[in-house]
């Protein structure tokens, strides 16, 4: 049985309780692209009958109709499971379709459900996407210690355990970024990485509004974005010096003074590199971090 979240990530979208908490009193509710595509309406309403048509013939095309009928949470469900069974082939084929045809074997789905995918490669990651923000919630539901914690190290600890889910795709995560940065993928994209960053805010105890609100979701974003990519490059032992790279900027990034100028810059730097492909955006962010100082920045 797959994850209660992995039914929400299709058709209605990621409908959790836990929404992007906007300052009051402009509360918002973000709702990812739904993976359904109108394939899965029913043709009947539009089907013009042949009055020669035979019997025997309308009777076969009738119950063809009927097998393309399946309920649309049943078919939901259905993807879902292909989506979940393809994560297992991530590692070896990639974040593409070829995984998701394995995947849809798997579990005993025709491979054909893959057309069912308006954005293949892309409803893959954003599945992936959905499911980790949902374990982090769980893991801290279920009692994730950070009451011993000050804020800054209660975010460091947040940030690593929802990198630490992506050790298993780090191998083909340079292409996963490319995907989201893809034009057609930016959106959903950013409003994912807005609920993450959202999510940890809300269970640190922040209770900003108006212009900090912005401002810390955008600085943390930067400390996240930046320490994914530092990620791609660590060879350290279990990734020690990603942890300590963290530390130190989620550290420097609660002097918001500092902060809301490396925002600016971290905006500026990185804006021409999204849209276009992986090595634009990690360029963009490795320029951020040699330009404004390294390690003495906030980013």
């Amino acid at each position: 049985m797959f994850r209660t979240a992995a039914r929400r990530l299709l058709g209605a979208g990621f409908t959790t309780s836990r929404l992007l908490r906007l300052p009051k009193p402009r509360p918002t509710t973000i709702i990812p692209y739904s993976y359904c595509t109108s394939s899965t309406e029913s043709p009947i309403g539009n089907q013009s009958v042949n009055p020669n048509q035979s019997d025997t013939a309308r009777e076969e095309g009738h119950r063809r109709d009927e097998s393309s009928r399946k309920p649309r949470a049943e078919f939901e469900e259905e993807q879902a499971r292909v989506l979940a069974a393809s994560l297992r082939h991530v590692p070896r084929l990639g974040w593409t379709e070829e995984a998701m045809i394995a995947g849809s074997r798997d579990v005993g789905v025709s491979p054909s459900i893959v057309g069912s995918f308006s954005r293949k490669e892309a409803a893959l990651v954003e599945y992936f996407m959905d499911d980790c923000l949902q374990l982090l919630i769980d893991r801290v539901d279920s009692g994730l210690d950070l009451q011993n914690l000050i804020p800054s190290e209660r975010v460091s600890k947040l940030v690593s355990i929802r990198l630490e889910m992506q050790i298993p795709y780090m191998s083909k995560w340079p292409q996963a970024l490319s995907i989201q940065a893809h034009p057609v993928n930016v959106p959903t994209s950013f409003k994912q990485r807005a609920m993450l960053v959202d999510e940890i805010w809300h269970t640190v105890g922040d209770g900003a509004s108006d212009l900090d609100w912005y401002v810390k979701r955008t600085v943390l974003g930067g400390v996240y974005s930046t320490t994914e990519i530092y990620m791609l490059t660590d060879d350290s032992p279990e990734y020690r010096d990603t942890w300590a790279f963290l530390d130190d900027r989620v550290k420097d990034a609660f002097d918001l003074k500092k902060s809301i100028q490396e925002a600016k810059y971290f905006a500026q730097d990185i804006g021409a590199g999204v849209g276009k492909s992986f090595q634009g955006l990690m360029n963009g962010v490795m320029q951020t971090m040699s330009t404004r100082g390294g390690r003495s920045s906030a980013f």
